[in-house]
């Protein structure tokens, strides 16, 4: 009699993004196109062409900055989405985190990669501060974004950094985080704004 092993399902992932920052590039987009396709259909000569070559530039790069960066973690990885590159780290990998005018995670071997999705933020601090304090003159315990009390003021951006930190002390050690960090360029975002600034170059050489 054979007995079958079934893999238990993996934990789903944690995932810190800015809603500022989706905010704002789907606001930037909406602009450019709404301005863009008035150009387009109204512009004379080569003017449409050009502002379509802007377009393809620019819109892959505000893509980039604002709504592509992600982090993402389970309890064997960390997946780290910025701008222009994806980096997967093991947790055995990881050496820790570094919180100064950005929010960093350091490697074993020395590297260190910048979390795009999780800014720091003084006005996020300075809000977490004022909510604090009236807290303790109404006699309340303040809590996290989790609903459990804390015990000092948290700005959204260093709950996600402790929570990252929970997640690779507790994890760190465990045979299933061990591995390689492994980096992918972002080729659907570099390919697209490549091509439109060797054509934006092209029109305005063309006169």
């Amino acid at each position: 009699m054979t007995s079958s092993q079934t893999t238990p399902p993996q934990a789903p992932d944690r995932i810190y993004r800015s809603p500022a920052g989706i905010a704002g590039g789907v606001a930037l987009i909406l602009m450019g196109a709404w301005l863009g396709g008035d150009a387009v259909v109204n512009g004379d000569g080569r003017t449409p062409w050009t502002v379509l070559a802007a377009l393809l530039l620019v819109v892959p790069l505000v893509v980039a900055f604002t709504i592509r960066p992600a982090v993402f973690g389970n309890e064997e990885r960390l997946r780290v989405r910025n701008p222009f590159r994806d980096i997967t780290l093991p947790w055995g990998a990881v050496a820790g985190f570094r919180s100064g005018y950005s929010n960093e995670v350091l490697v074993e071997t020395g590297a260190k990669y910048q979390l795009w999705s999780i800014p720091v933020s003084l006005r996020g601090r300075r809000k977490a501060q004022r909510q604090q304090l009236r807290a303790a003159k109404g006699g309340r315990t303040p809590t996290g974004a989790s609903g459990l009390p804390v015990t000092e003021p948290r700005a959204p951006g260093d709950q996600a950094m402790d929570e990252l930190r929970e997640l690779h002390d507790t994890r760190a050690a465990a045979e299933s985080s061990r591995g390689e960090v492994t980096t992918r360029w972002a080729y659907e975002i570099i390919a697209p704004a490549a091509v439109g600034a060797v054509l934006l170059v092209f029109l305005i050489a063309l006169g």
